[in-house]
């Protein structure tokens, strides 16, 4: 028996039959998938606008383990869109407010706290550990960052971000595709705007991330269609999503036939703003 087997091979208890019957009683999930499931291990990059509903949905899917990075702590302004968060926890690093708000829903999960900013020096390490990255981090150096080290750690990462009244969305896969396939390039400094200069509407990373999370349940049973060589772009004004199909891009110089790009490198320097 391999060891993915072997970790399958156990029973559901009553309580996590009674739990997780809705998920059972479907056909593309069963007791096996909802046992995959339960043996998953998923990094989430941001407590925020995108990490809690991210964080929320598949903590009451029954993923067994959740990484949460994340250096701020919670601010008043993050209350209008971030889940995790209430008043009570204003002022209290971001990591242990979502751990307190997860293990309320799920007092099974394990949960994994990385209180610092994600970096060229400590990417690598620690995406070694989770099956599956999400990205819901709302700058381009920890956006360009995700991209690679999921590459080079060759893990599949689903890519969210929101601004205003407009999402985005895409899964990439090891060798299927790359963010620089896409965006080769960061804007420039000011050309595109934060969401703490031009706001964003608060209910929309509840739109954003949830699918984020629907689309880290598929990849982990291997069901569905997914947004693999997909970029979803939602706009919530006008309620329109569109997809766009995009290949693999020859090249890229990350993904491409001759990468230039073999390492991970300083973001912030890559992006201008130091």
């Amino acid at each position: 028996m391999n060891k993915e087997n072997s970790k399958l091979n156990y029973k559901l208890t009553p309580k996590q039959i009674q739990k997780y019957s809705r998920h059972i009683v479907m056909p593309q999930i069963g007791s096996i998938g909802q046992r995959k499931l339960l043996n998953s291990k998923i990094l989430i990059i941001g407590a925020g606008g995108l990490g809690s509903p991210v964080s929320i949905y598949l903590a009451l899917a029954g993923i067994g383990e959740i990484g949460i990075i994340d250096m701020d702590s919670v601010e008043i302004s993050n209350l209008q869109r971030q889940l995790l968060h209430t008043e009570k926890d204003i002022g209290l690093k971001k990591t242990q407010s979502a751990k307190n708000t997860l293990l309320s829903y799920n007092s099974d999960l394990e949960i994994k706290t990385y209180d610092y900013a994600l970096s060229s020096e400590n990417a690598l390490e620690v995406f070694a550990d989770y099956d599956v990255i999400i990205n819901g981090a709302d700058n381009f150096p920890a956006r360009y960052l995700a991209n690679d080290a999921a590459y080079f750690s060759k893990k599949p990462l689903v890519d969210g971000s929101i601004l205003l009244f407009e999402g985005q969305l895409s899964t990439y896969q090891p060798n299927q595709g790359c963010y620089r396939c896409l965006f080769p390039n960061p804007p420039k400094p000011g050309e595109v705007p934060s969401c703490a200069e031009a706001g964003v509407l608060g209910m929309l990373p509840g739109i954003v991330g949830s699918i984020q999370a629907t689309e880290t349940v598929k990849l982990i049973l291997n069901i569905g269609e997914n947004l693999t060589n997909k970029l979803l772009l939602i706009d919530a004004l006008n309620i329109q999503f569109k997809t766009i199909k995009y290949k693999q891009n020859p090249d890229c110089v990350l993904c491409g036939q001759k990468p230039s790009v073999k390492e991970l490198i300083n973001y912030e320097n890559f992006c201008g703003l130091q």
